[in-house]
């Protein structure tokens, strides 16, 4: 049996069910949220209801119109929340706003599909206000030699049938080499799923 078929085509089929796993990670990330947020790759929405009430406006940054319009009703869902949740139709790599004009930038597994993931993430910078922060949980280049190998042979296909996804990038130098400084970093596996898949780093940054 392929990796392929022993790794990759289980973990498909088992997403919905493990999205149940990521919501403590949202919940941890989310809780530093503050102010006036940007969050990158809005999707779905699914981090709209795990926001606290000291969030004054989220800035939601999604490319996919579909996935705006998915978002718009769990905005609806999680009004009473949130102050304002504004949608802008946009890539990471092009920002939409004015430099220094952000609290918090969020990213939850987002980063491994920007095709431009070093633009987007000086962009992020420059939007964040002097003293903003990042908040991000991201999966990503494993320190383990024999996992990362895993990661570069399975990446071609993975980026092909979900989404665009990168498994192997390196999370903590691409934040390093766009100027931002990690305050806070905390990597592992997750306790489910073949390990080229389930690297996580999860942390805050500020910008330099």
């Amino acid at each position: 049996m392929s990796f392929y078929q022993e790794h990759v085509v289980p973990h498909l089929v088992n997403l919905a069910m493990r999205d149940r796993e990521l919501v403590p990670y949202r919940e941890r990330v989310l809780a530093g949220a503050e102010g006036r947020v940007l969050e990158i790759g809005i999707g779905a929405g699914a981090n709209l209801k795990s926001y606290p009430p000291r969030v004054k406006e989220i800035l939601a940054l999604e490319p996919s119109a579909k996935l705006i319009s998915m978002a718009r009703r769990a905005a609806g869902e999680s009004s009473h929340r949130i102050a304002a949740v504004n949608f802008l139709e946009a890539s990471a790599e092009t920002i939409p706003l004015e430099t220094g004009t952000v609290d918090t930038v969020v990213m939850t597994w987002t980063l491994c599909s920007i095709p431009d993931a070093p633009q987007a993430l000086r962009e992020m910078r420059r939007v964040l206000k002097p003293g903003g922060q990042l908040l991000f949980v991201e999966h990503g280049q494993s320190p383990d030699a024999s996992v990362r190998k895993w990661q570069d042979r399975v990446t071609p296909i993975w980026k092909r049938i979900a989404g665009g996804c990168h498994l192997n990038r390196p999370i903590s130098g691409l934040l390093e080499q766009a100027g931002f400084h990690i305050t806070h970093l905390t990597t592992g596996y997750m306790k489910h799923g073949p390990k080229p898949m389930t690297f996580l780093y999860e942390g805050i940054a500020s910008p330099d």
